[in-house]
């Protein structure tokens, strides 16, 4: 085992787990259903796969380029599981968080390939447009996700 690889690596996942961490307690803040859990687990959990696929295949962009493909995609699909839609009133919720699952996993990507100035700049973007925007949606009098 490669003790400076692992710590190596440690230190990522947990700088991915930090970047998430204001987000996911935005959404808890704001009672959503994904909150203060979900959020860091999908920003550990994208810089693991993604540190997976550059630590395996350090030569092979096409095969990195795969693993973030399959990344992309499994986290929409969790994102989707956010969204929920009131049949009788026609009402659709959720989309902010789902989005911002997906935006967290691209924070832990980011992170992973050595691009912590963008996973800081999605962290703090996505946090901010959640905290500040919803109350600018919310003074016309309709409550928005």
């Amino acid at each position: 085992m490669n003790w400076g690889a692992l710590l190596a690596d440690v230190g990522l996942v947990l700088a991915a787990f930090a970047l998430a961490l204001p987000i996911g307690w935005e959404r808890d803040d704001a009672d959503r259903p994904a909150g203060l859990r979900t959020f860091p687990l999908v920003g550990l959990a994208s810089c693991a796969f993604m540190l997976l696929g550059v630590r395996t295949f350090p030569d092979s962009p096409d095969a990195q380029a795969r693993i973030l493909q399959g990344l992309i995609t499994g986290i929409g699909f969790i994102g989707g599981g956010a969204i929920l839609k009131d049949g009788s009133a026609g009402h659709v919720r959720g989309i902010a968080t789902a989005t911002s699952i997906w935006s967290t996993g691209a924070i832990g990507a980011a992170v992973a390939l050595g691009r912590f100035e963008l996973g800081v700049v999605l962290s703090l973007m996505n946090f901010l447009i959640l905290r500040w925007i919803r109350p600018l949606a919310d003074k016309g009098g309709k409550e928005r996700d």
